[in-house]
């Protein structure tokens, strides 16, 4: 599934279960349902795959965390396998992650691995960049993860991350408001 053209788009999270290896900033941004989410599978301008996490404030103002994407149809070499749990000095401050044989692809065509590139707050015409340095070399490693398409049709979409977390998400229409 995740090497199916029905994969790109813009998708909003109806449900997750947050588990309890999510960052502190994934855990309050995911638990809070007074803002919309979503989550766009597109090609930037570089002809790259792109995952973005977006958190909606109002019609001016979003929270946008882009990461570079790699999936069995456009491999990306600099994407390698995540190495450590994600843990920086013993503390949960990104995210737990599964490593090793617990992370093992069941089905190639269904995984999308990434690595957060960068974020930005946007008010307007104001960008105010994300205080997590995604491209320090020493949280590089930290900021990679995956994502198992479980489930996909034209409208809904379950996922799995490499967190343990269940993602539940719609389709969005090309002329929905977001």
């Amino acid at each position: 599934p995740a090497i199916s053209p029905a994969i790109y788009g813009r998708w909003r999270l109806l449900h997750t279960n947050n588990a309890d290896t999510a960052s502190p900033i994934q855990r309050k941004a995911v638990g809070s349902s007074a803002f919309p989410i979503y989550q766009d599978i597109v090609f930037n301008d570089k002809g790259q795959l792109v995952v973005s996490q977006v958190v909606k404030f109002n019609d001016k103002g979003e929270l946008k965390v882009d990461a570079l994407a790699s999936n069995s149809a456009y491999p990306l070499p600099e994407l390698s396998e995540r190495k450590g749990d994600g843990k920086i000095l013993g503390l949960n401050l990104l995210g737990v992650s599964k490593v090793g044989d617990e992370a093992k692809e069941t089905d190639p065509d269904s995984r999308i691995y990434f690595v957060f590139d960068e974020g930005n707050f946007m008010f307007g015409d104001l960008t105010i960049p994300y205080p997590v340095p995604f491209r320090l070399p020493i949280l590089r490693d930290a900021v990679k993860g995956w994502i198992d398409i479980t489930y996909l049709s034209e409208r809904v979409r379950i996922s799995r991350g490499n967190k343990g977390t269940t993602f539940i998400l719609l389709k969005e229409e090309e002329d929905d408001d977001e």
